[in-house]
């Protein structure tokens, strides 16, 4: 049970009263008065809050995992056993990664009468958040005491890359296969890896496509048809050294990284390419063939949920020996990484240079918002001229690591972190009809 602001302002009330009489004695009488009918009040609100058998009933709803970098929705659902109307205010434990403290709402319910009261979570960090309990309190109509009911139960939802992206770029998908493959799709007979249909034989077939489990169960003889190859493989290539932790908007450039290769993913396998995926750091990683068989997508986005940065350099060799290793057929390697200075995208510029000879490499940085929006400000002082200059010689590097990339045969995509996952798409789809 607790004392609810009420209770104590009644007290006072009763208290100055009773002290009052000390001047004058009627005040005394209306104090003892005032008292017993408090008194009685807390009584029957302790009564009606605990007797009868009443209860207050709470359940959360939100989603088994959370989408990072987008507003997910949560609701808490509120039954009322009570057989009169109830004040009740309810307060969620979110995860403490959230810091919120605002998580309490106060309404009025009926007799048997149900609420939901929702809120909206951001997380901006991908791994594993706990939720705690539901705290109700229920107060009558008197609301001198409150009645506490703990309900629900202490949750773990996992963070995953951002899948609502996914929803969103799903139109998109579907628009860019009908601009592929025109309203009718049409296969051409060739002699390549990707099987079509069996079909029986019929004279000047090739004897080599003779399908011969098929002849023994038909009794008759059935050759393989095979259609002209399309799908590439498609890897995502993400740097998870120190460069990549980065910030904005609350999120790490490795976070946006992700989000922009789990959409990038799904739109390649709904244009019947493979997707895959390596990530390293100062050491090769996480590796995930490139496929486009069915859960493809769900294997990457449970590879890609828990990846965190780490605070040495990124060992580029590492990843040239161990992709040359692993991805024998030359296929579009989009690189996440981040370089900041001129120097930086030299002394790795062997190692792209040893990938791209393999493989069509696009290799995707980042701008600086805040660089870009300090050096479009006005300068008033000989000290902010001064810091306008050094601003815009970042800016100026930057787009000379993009001439120098393309000087060696290397794509090369600079982007705002905001502007990365659509930047990343229309390249891919620029790389690819070219």
């Amino acid at each position: 049970m607790f004392l609810t602001r009420r209770f104590y302002v009644v007290a006072l009330a009763v208290v100055l009263l009773l002290g009052g009489g000390h001047w004058w004695a009627p005040l005394f009488a209306a104090g003892k008065a005032a008292l017993c009918l408090w008194a009685l009040a807390v009584a029957v609100d302790v009564a009606l809050l605990y007797g009868g058998g009443g209860r207050l009933e709470g359940v959360r709803r939100c989603a088994a995992r959370l989408s990072n970098g987008d507003d997910n929705a949560v609701a808490v659902d509120v039954t009322n056993r009570y057989r009169m109307s109830l004040r009740v205010t309810v307060i969620d434990e979110a995860p403490v990664e959230f810091r919120r403290r605002d998580l309490s709402f106060r309404f009025v319910l009926p007799p048997g009468g149900r609420h939901t009261a929702g809120y909206t979570l951001r997380p901006v960090r991908r791994g594993l958040y706990f939720f705690g309990r539901i705290r109700l309190f229920a107060s009558t109509r008197l609301g001198l005491v409150s009645r506490r009911f703990t309900t629900g139960r202490p949750d773990a939802v996992k963070v995953y890359p951002s899948y609502l992206q996914l929803r969103r770029y799903e139109l998109m998908a579907i628009h860019n296969r009908l601009d592929d493959f025109g309203i009718k799709r049409i296969r051409r007979v060739g002699h390549h890896t990707e099987f079509e249909h069996i079909r029986e034989y019929v004279p000047g077939n090739d004897f080599r496509t003779i399908n011969w489990k098929a002849t023994a169960r038909r009794h008759q003889l059935m050759v393989n048809v095979y259609q002209d190859e399309r799908s590439q493989q498609v890897y995502c290539l993400i740097d998870k050294g120190r460069v990549m932790q980065q910030a904005f908007a609350g999120m790490t450039l490795l976070d946006y990284a992700v989000n922009a290769s789990l959409v990038l993913s799904y739109v390649a396998v709904h244009r019947e390419d493979k997707a895959g995926l390596a990530t390293f750091a100062d050491r090769f990683e996480t590796f995930v063939p490139a496929s486009r068989r069915e859960g493809q997508m769900t294997l990457l986005a449970e590879s890609l949920y828990n990846e965190q940065t780490a605070f040495g350099e990124t060992d580029f060799s590492a990843l040239c020996v161990h992709l040359n290793k692993r991805v024998t057929k030359r296929s579009l390697a989009v690189l996440y990484t981040n370089f900041t200075t001129l120097v930086e995208a030299r002394r790795q510029l062997p190692y792209l240079q040893n990938l791209a000879r393999r493989h069509c490499l696009l290799v995707v940085f980042f701008e600086d918002d805040d660089v870009q929006a300090y050096a479009a400000s006005p300068a008033d002082t000989t000290e902010e001229y001064y810091r306008h200059v050094i601003a815009e010689k970042f800016i100026y590097e930057k787009r000379q690591i993009v001439a120098l990339l393309k000087q060696h045969g290397i794509i090369a995509l600079l982007t705002s972190p905001a502007r990365l996952t659509v930047d990343v798409i229309n390249k891919y789809i620029e790389v690819r009809k070219r």
